[in-house]
């Protein structure tokens, strides 16, 4: 019994040392999983199905077999005398050679709890295999996944790892660049916004609104006063949807949300530049309150009709 359980707490500390040293490759799994579509996850769920029927069915025939077996021995006690098939296999890999019940005193330890006493049995073959299997798995991953064998180091899986992180960060940024609308898009003021945003309004809007914004077919965007709103979101529906009634086409066929946005935000900027030749107010009077987080974006009315 004491090699027992010898052989039990190597065995534990083996499948241990092999679960932490799966633990990248669980996760990767995992992770795996979860970007699976609808469509992939039934396939897999159809497939583990199908292989669990068919463990199913390979036990049903065992037990089958056994059975027939049985009736066979019943009805020739000839065959009854040798062992079956099916028992020679649970002695080799199932149950062992156990000690009939008359000769367990040879295997009875020496102490007892409340006339309970332990048997010093050996190991079942079948966890001595697992045993066995679980040593050989770890010995093969730990070679495998060292420089030695064809896996990958650890600092390998890692610089992988960064790799796949920065291919979904892309798209999620994507993801959000491609749903920013008049309810989410956002003020920004840095550099490279304004950059880019200036390149699209040279390219688009300079036939209307001059190349610094003062104001031609369509109106000054250098003073303070706006026909439709002066916010981040007002000048942002505006640019896409557009204004047909006054000749404005909507840019939202043309360019994408971010793009959209960093116009707007380009439109913006202009507020308070001294054009060459401006084009006199239009609208209402938008009066921009200071933000420290924004930038100053937060905004308000104070309702001034000016005549246009």
């Amino acid at each position: 019994m004491k090699k027992t359980k010898i052989a039990l707490m190597v065995s534990m500390l083996a499948l241990i040392t092999q679960s932490a040293m799966a633990q990248e490759a669980e996760r990767g799994w995992m992770e795996s999983l979860g970007e699976m579509d609808s469509s992939q996850l039934t396939l897999l769920i159809i497939i583990m199905v199908v292989l669990g029927l068919m463990v199913l069915l390979m036990i049903l025939l065992i037990y089958l077999a056994s059975f027939i077996v049985n009736i066979l021995n019943q009805e020739n006690p000839e065959m009854a005398k040798e062992p079956s098939w099916w028992e020679n296999f649970k002695e080799k890999f199932v149950t062992g050679k156990l000690k009939p019940i008359e000769d367990e005193e040879e295997i009875q330890m020496d102490h007892s709890y409340d006339g309970i006493v332990e048997l010093d049995n050996f190991m079942p073959p079948w966890l001595k295999y697992v045993f066995y299997g679980s040593i050989l798995f770890a010995v093969v991953y730990l070679v495998n996944n060292t420089n030695v064998g064809f896996g990958k180091s650890p600092t390998e899986e890692y610089q992988a790892e960064l790799a796949e992180e920065a291919i979904a960060a892309e798209e999620r940024k994507a993801l959000a660049l491609a749903s920013i609308d008049e309810s989410n898009v956002a003020f920004d003021q840095s550099q490279t916004v304004l950059e880019i945003g200036g390149a699209i309004f040279q390219n688009n809007c300079v036939a209307c609104h001059a190349a610094d914004g003062g104001g031609g077919v369509g109106p000054n965007l250098t003073d303070v006063f706006w026909l439709h709103g002066g916010s981040i979101s007002d000048v942002f529906t505006v640019i896409k949807y557009g204004v047909p009634e006054k000749g404005m086409i909507p840019w939202q066929d043309q360019l994408s949300p971010e793009e959209i946005q960093q116009v707007a935000n380009f439109v913006l900027s202009l507020e308070g530049t001294t054009p060459s030749n401006p084009k006199e107010p239009q609208g209402e009077e938008y009066v921009r309150e200071t933000d420290g987080e924004t930038g100053g974006e937060e905004t308000v009315s104070d309702s001034v009709q000016v005549n246009g």
